[in-house]
């Protein structure tokens, strides 16, 4: 993210396009606007919690803003319009919606036991974010927005953030996130300071509560560490050999791992290999390496028998920690193939 990014100098738009976006000169509004769409998704992703729902809102942000144009007054700048807009629209559809979750939020551990597996329950999951769609949002020299933006995007920020009222939600994202000033934040939500600082507290609480712990550094890169591609290959290499002891080598003897959209998860990594032994489709499986929400990740096509091309099965992205897998959640939403980019069939 850019660190105090609502006041990026010298824009164009600040001085030379305003009357454009007042009298309405659709193209370049239309230019305008789009360069921002990158930084909108991401804002409104994490609002939301939902890829799908962000492209939905950056579009109704959009829609909003060209709405609301002859009221433009050049005051702030359009990039802090346009957040203020989505920001707004965000939580016009967080009323309508339930929060996002992840199966350790509305069911026990069961992977692994005799039970039967559970059903996804109805729930509204939170979904991943692709890395490559990340490219050019980041885009600054500084090491600790780096750490920010990659701290910030993490499955397990998400799924904590989730448990914040709407408001706070915002609050947290543009005071802690973005780094806007409290005045600024205020003025986006409507609100006075003493509220912002107020939600600002009570939002942090919950956070420092629902967070794990965090770890004693973060890699300042917008990429993957090398330790964690070089995990990543050696836990794709062990899953496809189905040699089980390489796969241990690699897994945290407390892995967690969810599979939504089933209500559904281990809570050890015995649980887990008792659970794929049990469980897993019958078929030759191929790896393919990929990141996601600035995380390891692995989409895993399945060649069923008597099939002749593998098929996509599963989204895994991983946490790493101190040298060993942590966490492993697996999206089956096929759409989640398409938004990353990846193919149909092997």
């Amino acid at each position: 993210m850019q660190r105090n990014a609502a006041h990026r100098p010298g824009m164009p738009e600040e001085t030379t396009l305003a009357d454009s976006v007042r009298t309405g000169d659709e193209s370049v509004f239309t230019g305008l606007v789009e360069r921002h769409r990158p930084e909108l998704r991401l804002h409104c992703y994490r609002m939301l919690g939902s890829y799908q729902d962000a492209e939905d809102l950056v579009q109704e942000t959009f829609l909003r803003a060209w709405r609301a144009r002859e009221r433009f007054e050049g005051r702030a700048t359009v990039r802090t319009w346009l957040y203020r807009i989505a920001t707004n629209a965000c939580l016009d559809a967080l009323e309508r919606r339930p929060r996002r979750v992840l199966p350790y939020d509305v069911a026990p551990a069961a992977l692994g036991t005799d039970g039967p597996l559970p059903s996804g329950g109805g729930h509204a999951w939170l979904e991943p974010y692709p890395d490559h769609l990340l490219d050019g949002v980041a885009a600054d020299d500084d090491p600790a927005a780096e750490v920010l933006a990659r701290e910030t995007m993490e499955l397990a920020f998400l799924a904590a953030i989730q448990h914040l009222p709407p408001r706070q939600r915002a609050v947290l994202i543009l005071r802690d996130v973005l780094e806007w000033p409290a005045d600024q934040t205020a003025a986006v939500l409507d609100v006075n300071v003493t509220a912002v600082k107020s939600a600002l507290q009570r939002a942090r609480a919950t956070m420092r509560a629902r967070l794990p712990q965090r770890r004693s550094e973060w890699a300042a890169s917008s990429g993957l560490t090398e330790e964690e591609q070089t995990l990543l290959r050696r836990y794709m290499a062990a899953q496809e050999s189905g040699d089980e002891q390489a796969l241990i080598d690699v897994l945290h003897e407390d892995l967690r791992t969810a599979f939504p959209p089933m209500a559904l998860w281990a809570d050890s990594r015995a649980a887990f290999l008792a659970g794929s032994r049990k469980h897993a489709a019958v078929g030759e499986y191929r790896f393919v390496p990929t990141s996601a929400n600035r995380q390891p990740a692995a989409a895993i096509y399945l060649r069923r028998p008597g099939d002749t091309a593998f098929r996509p099965l599963v989204v895994e992205v991983l946490r790493v920690e101190n040298g060993a897998i942590v966490e492993i959640v697996d999206f089956s939403d096929p759409a989640v193939f398409a938004t990353f980019g990846l193919p149909e069939t092997l």
